[in-house]
This record gives C-alpha cells, structure tokens and sequence, in this order.
C-alpha cells in the first residue's frame, strides 16, 4: 500500500512533523513493505514557513533579533537565491509563545524583531518575502516591523517613539519614511479571514488571547483608527481594509501602507509550493489531522483542504483529530484521540501515546 502521511500540527502538543514521523514509524513497523511518503502541512498558522523551508530545502540563515517585549532572541529565515525569496514566520520571534500569561499585552508587544529578521533576508539579496501570519503576540498593525524597516513613529512632540514603550499605539501622532527604504515586497500567508476593523475584528476577536483588558477594548481600537488614518495620509497606495488583514494582529495592513502587499490562503499556498497534489495521485490512503476539527477548519485549514484536493483523485482520506464535529465533513476514516488536559506536565509524551494508540486501533480494525 503506498501512505502519504500529511498532518497538520496538533496545537499544543505536537508538531507536524513529529506526528509524521510517529505515524509512518507505526505503519511500516506493521508493514515494511508498504511505501509511506510523509509530508507534514501548515495552513499560515504558526510555524508554516519553518515547515516550507524544510520541504523546499532552504538553508537557514540565524540572526540574533527582538523578541515581543525587546529581549534578544535567535531567529532564522529560509532563503531562496533563485528566487530572491525569504521565507518566515512571524511567531518565530514575534510569537506569543515567548510570553508568559502575565507577560501578556498589546500594549507593550512588538512585531520590531521579525522587521530585524526581513531586514537581515534583505541584506542577503531577498526582493520578496513570504511571511507566515500564525501565532502572533501583538496587535501593532506592523508598527514594530516598519520601525525597523525605516518607517519612523513620532509622538506629539515629534519626538521618535520606541516600538517597546508602553502604549506605543496610542502615542503615535505622526509618521515619517527614510528616503532609503528597502524595496521589496510581501506575501502574506493566513489561515483567518478576518477584517482588521469591525465586530470580527484583530481588536475583539484575538485581542483578549493576547493580553488585552475588556475595560480597554475602546481605547484600543480608537487608537489603532488613528494610526490606520496616518497610514492613509502618508501611503502612496490604495490603503483600505480587507479579509485577512485581522491575522496577526493586521501586520499586512500595515505593511500594504508602504510596500506591495498580498494575501494569500496559507494552505493552498503550501500545497502549490511543495507538489502536494502528485504525491495525492500516487497514494492509495491519505493520513491527515489537527488538534481538533471545528467549525472554523472548514474555512482554509490545511485538513479540510487537503481533503479537498483528494476528492479530485478520488483518494480515501483518514483524519486523527479530538472532538465530534469531523464526523459529516467527508472523511473516509475519524480515527479520535482522547481529550488533553493542557495542565498536565508532559504533555507532549501524553500526545504521543494518544496519537500511538489510536493509530493502532484503526489498523487492528482495518486489518492492516
């Protein structure tokens, strides 16, 4: 039988690519004469670029940059010399991940060190960026970025502002550009549609995952209004809000102000760059999972497309997920891992033998 084993990461236990690994292990321990490729996706959340450098066969290149509250952390980026492309991701330096739950807030957190990171693909002879939205700490509208890419903040008295002082956003008063500003242009890739601005908005929608106070809500966007009409003012583009811009706390928006900017719907995106459609036509069985499918996987997560894709081929598609709602989305086989307790220590090793058990199950009831 030929496998292609293909599962998105199941958040907060288990990156993709060990669930791949675990899974063609299991497979060919059972069966060593099957062929299983493994080919772990992302969608545009956290860590998609890290998985397209992988695939693609990038070199890496490390940088030592800012992390959301101005600490120093190691970075990296793929690069592409054919292409003068760089590819990242904006949780690598800028994610949430490196703040504690009290370390938490919009305020204070800056996108300032990924800037550091384009800027460093830029001296490397990158033109383009491809730029993973996914697991973002802040709500800057790509202030931080920006700061460190020549686009200078000035508070009332015109004063330059730093990008970790408190309340950044909302001293914000006017805007200038250095004369020398990189030329280059981004790819933004997402998994969210989302408006910036609006009831399903960055600000009420993922703002309170990210530090910010209820009791603050209507500072906040009255301040992010004001800067967004500052961008308008300065910007030679044709600025305005649209789906996707709320990922990442509207880093694309802010970036659509000053240089060529584009959206694009992370997995197929993924799917395009990697082949992914010729490794489905050789497959007899597809492998594909996420932490928990719900409602919002229907709309751009790399499962549900991915499944998709195979209904051209006709191919049978196996999802691994936790809850009940994949059970009417058109899957050939559910195979259902136990609920985590997301408190627990070891939560990883738990994961893993979830994952390995449930696994099993499904090849006992197979017969395979």
């Amino acid at each position: 039988m030929n496998w292609l084993i293909a599962p998105n990461a199941f958040k907060g236990s288990l990156e993709a690519d060990d669930a791949a690994d675990i899974i063609q292990k299991l497979i060919q321990e059972r069966n060593k004469e099957d062929i299983v490729t493994t080919a772990p996706i992302a969608d545009g959340g956290d860590g998609t670029c890290y998985l397209l450098n992988q695939q693609l066969g990038l070199k890496k290149f490390y940088a030592r940059v800012s992390d959301p509250l101005g600490r120093a952390v190691d970075g990296f980026f793929g690069y592409d010399p054919i292409t003068e492309t760089a590819y990242l991701d904006v949780s690598t330096v800028s994610g949430i991940k490196w703040l504690t739950p009290s370390e938490l807030n919009p305020w204070l957190s800056s996108s300032f060190g990924t800037g550091e990171l384009i800027l460093e693909a830029i001296a490397k002879g990158a033109k383009n960026i491809v730029l993973g939205l996914g697991g973002s700490a802040t709500i800057d509208m790509g202030t931080g970025i920006l700061s460190a890419m020549g686009v200078i903040f000035l508070d009332e008295n015109n004063k330059e502002l730093s990008t970790h002082s408190a309340k950044f956003l909302q001293k914000i008063k006017h805007i200038q550009i250095i004369e020398n500003i990189p030329s280059v242009s981004f790819t933004c890739l997402c998994d969210v549609s989302n408006p910036f601005f609006g009831d399903k908005g960055a600000i009420p929608v993922f703002g309170p995952q990210k530090g910010l106070k209820p009791e603050d809500h209507s500072l906040f966007l009255e301040s992010a209004k004001a800067v967004y009409q500052l961008f308008e003012d300065i910007s030679e583009n044709d600025l305005h809000d649209q789906p996707s811009f709320g990922a990442a706390g509207g880093i694309a928006l802010g970036l659509s102000a000053f240089f060529p900017t584009k959206m694009a719907q992370g997995a197929q995106f993924f799917f395009e760059k990697i082949g992914i459609e010729k490794m489905i036509a050789k497959a007899d069985v597809i492998v594909t999972g996420e932490g928990r499918y719900d409602s919002q996987s229907e709309d751009g997560k790399g499962s549900y497309e991915l499944l998709q894709l195979a209904k051209k081929y006709n191919k049978k598609v196996w999802l691994i997920t936790s809850g009940n709602e994949a059970d009417e989305a058109g899957f050939d086989e559910v195979i259902k891992l136990a609920n985590l307790d997301f408190n627990l220590p070891n939560i990883k090793n738990t994961a893993v033998d979830n994952l390995t058990i449930a696994f099993l199950e499904k090849l006992d009831k197979k017969g395979l």
